[in-house]
């Protein structure tokens, strides 16, 4: 059992450190989106495609109303999600 502990952690381990990685790797896109979003440069974005000034084929997930902002209170979550599960682990001294 406690070899099943072991596996089970030293997995959940590995993933949550690629992740950070990955994370990590995405910070400044998140930045970035987080200063677009209702930004001057993003309404007038927005405009250019309701008046059809873009390319037709160009991708618009960042000028939905909701894409950018669903991205952001995910991340807020996550943060807050890790912060209580940081928390936790320092009261309940998992990291020991």
């Amino acid at each position: 059992m406690m070899e099943q502990h072991l596996n089970r952690a030293n997995e959940a381990i590995a993933h949550l450190k690629q992740a950070l990685d990955n994370y990590q790797e995405v910070k400044e896109s998140i930045k970035a989106l987080s200063q677009y979003y209702g930004d001057e440069e993003w309404n007038q974005d927005f405009e250019d495609d309701e008046n059809g000034r873009l390319p037709h084929d160009l991708k618009r997930g960042v000028l939905s109303e909701d894409g950018i902002w669903n991205m952001l209170q995910e991340n807020r979550e996550l943060m807050n999600d890790m912060m209580d599960t940081v928390s936790e682990a320092m009261k309940n001294r998992f990291y020991e």
